[in-house]
């Protein structure tokens, strides 16, 4: 394998007043993050694909490879495996995360590849996971989009969680709504418990979780503000938080297409929270041959159909910065403290 280089993450001179707009902050101007309900649904290539595309609109971009237990983003993009991934983050043999960006191939485009080598890192311990997170917020790139691993345990929750912008990949199939359904529920309880237990008022929650018949996430603020007016208030400005966004790959038909704004209508009336529909991407019937012919993504066809489909979204995507985002939402991003710190009372078994 030849040596890997280091991504230049360096900034260029500041832009002139006229370019105001794209002043840079010294931080990532948008964490995304790129989740599931259930494995295979195409979740990596999603993540790959959305980075490729920001990044051939100009956008400097570092793809981050957080599926701690099977990482496969450096297949996707062609790379050999890499002598250095996240475990030497994790393990402290280097000291920022920067230094694990190896390039891409594609102008603007780094990759931190996944740790695959140890077998903790499949679910660091809440302190790796704090230091992780708040060290992607400090990138200073314009986008840090995280490939997170599936399932409802606390580590792809708490990296969906901790994003300006958490998108939730669903393919049309009955299994797959029911498991994004499941996905955002387990994410809102795990925003909710940590939240309450930063200010202390966890018991107060899980009595109310234990004495009430609770269907939707209103109904848990209704009991909270009952028993406790500050916890049920804390637990409201989590509700104007919590917005998930919702992208439909493999579409083959309209009413595939179709279907990221019926979950999210269902969503909104069932549990009174919002979700928005990023949009969808459309089957290729040739993407596995190119799959299995081991063709890297930057390297295929940007006129194909699923490649149009990521250009629409990365559009969509680049016109919001987050500044803008958290304006219109009432709120900012939750702290990487207030994200993760239910991990010493989940080590515990306190939390509800």
């Amino acid at each position: 394998m030849a040596d890997e280089q280091t991504l230049d993450l360096k900034r260029p001179d500041p832009p002139a007043p006229a370019d105001a707009a794209r002043t840079w902050s010294g931080r990532a101007r948008r964490v995304i993050s790129v989740a599931g309900g259930k494995g295979g649904i195409g979740k990596s290539y999603v993540a790959a694909s959305l980075a490729l595309a920001l990044a051939r609109r100009g956008r400097r971009v570092v793809l981050i490879d957080a599926d701690m237990g099977a990482p496969n983003l450096h297949t996707w993009l062609g790379l050999a495996p890499p002598r250095r991934t996240l475990s030497d983050f994790l393990d402290r043999r280097v000291a920022r995360i920067e230094e694990l960006v190896v390039p891409t191939g594609c102008p603007g485009l780094g990759v931190i590849c996944g740790a695959s080598d140890r077998l903790a890192a499949a679910a660091p311990l809440c302190g790796e996971r704090m230091r992780l997170l708040c060290q992607i917020h400090e990138m200073d790139v314009d986008e840090a989009i995280l490939d997170v691993g599936a399932g409802i345990h606390s580590n792809p929750l708490d990296l969906f969680l901790v994003a300006d912008n958490g998108i939730l990949v669903l393919v049309p199939e009955p299994i797959a709504v029911e498991n994004v359904f499941t996905f955002v529920k387990a994410a809102f309880w795990r925003r909710v418990s940590n939240v309450v237990s930063v200010y202390g008022l966890d018991e107060v929650l899980r009595q109310v979780v234990v004495e009430g018949d609770l269907a939707s996430p209103l109904e848990v603020v209704a009991g909270l503000t009952a028993r406790h007016p500050e916890a049920g208030q804390l637990v409201s400005r989590q509700l104007e938080r919590f917005r998930p966004w919702l992208l439909v790959n493999e579409a083959r038909t309209r009413q595939d297409a179709a279907l990221g704004e019926s979950v999210a209508a269902a969503w909104r009336k069932y549990f009174g929270l919002e979700m928005e529909y990023l949009g969808y991407v459309q089957h290729d019937e040739g993407l596995w041959r190119r799959v299995r012919a081991r063709t890297p993504l930057g390297k295929q066809d940007p006129g194909g159909p699923a490649a149009q489909s990521f250009a629409r979204i990365a559009d969509r995507l680049a016109m919001l910065p987050p500044p803008l985002a958290r304006r219109r939402t009432g709120a900012m991003t939750p702290t990487c403290g207030e994200v993760v710190q239910g991990g010493a009372q989940e080590r515990r078994g306190r939390l509800p």
